[in-house]
């Protein structure tokens, strides 16, 4: 295990080598130049809360037409399994403490850790990715299923589609962690992936309540 609580001294004059991870703001000097205060987290809870936006919106729209509407689900289907997804769902929402321990190892400079859990959350969100892949593969239904299979499929694939993100985001800080000779802070950019992360989790508790739990014929 790499451990960088003590970091070596450099020489005066020798430039910082950049983080592998994220940006860190120094109060010290932006203060000193008179520089405006670092708001990147802040930007992006912005960004997930106009996310979260898009994602009411599609409930709400589903909810209103699963509601409405006088036949729900296409012939000859009578519900969605519950079974596989749920199993998918504990998998997913579990990994949010695994990265919240691979956030809190980064924090004691524990790279070795960090990187342990890490890979355990990308693990976690693969294994939810293809397991919903393999549902997709075997459901008696189709996107030109009506009204149900369309909302079905925008609603779990747009979803999805934010875990691949979240993956290929930790996947790109991992790598960065990799490169040797490099000090590592508390990065931000982790920070900002492990948010995401939470929010991808949360949405699909909703959405998994929506679809899976709430079934109508």
């Amino acid at each position: 295990m790499t451990s960088l609580s003590q970091p070596a001294a450099t020489p005066p004059g020798t430039p910082a080598l950049p983080s592998p991870i994220g940006p860190e703001h120094d109060p010290g000097p932006s203060h000193a130049h008179g520089a405006h205060p670092d708001h990147t987290l802040t930007g992006f809870v912005i960004f997930l809360a106009s996310e979260s936006l898009i994602f009411l919106a599609l409930f709400v729209g589903y909810a209103v037409f699963k509601s409405s509407a006088p036949l729900w689900l296409p012939a000859g289907v009578e519900g969605l399994e519950v079974r596989e997804p749920l199993i998918n769902t504990v998998v997913l929402v579990s990994s949010s403490l695994v990265i919240w321990l691979a956030e809190r190892a980064l924090h004691r400079q524990r790279l070795g850790e960090f990187r342990a859990w890490w890979l355990l959350t990308m693990a976690m969100g693969t294994y939810f990715v293809v397991g919903q892949a393999i549902e997709w593969q075997h459901l008696p239904f189709g996107l030109a299923s009506g009204v149900f299979g369309a909302s079905f499929y925008l609603l779990t694939g747009f979803h999805g589609l934010h875990v691949l993100t979240g993956l290929a985001l930790m996947a790109f800080f991992l790598v960065r962690s990799l490169r040797p000779g490099l000090v590592l802070p508390e990065g931000k950019g982790v920070v900002a992936v492990s948010l995401f992360w939470h929010f991808v989790d949360v949405i699909w508790v909703v959405l998994f309540v929506l679809t899976y739990v709430w079934q109508r014929r």
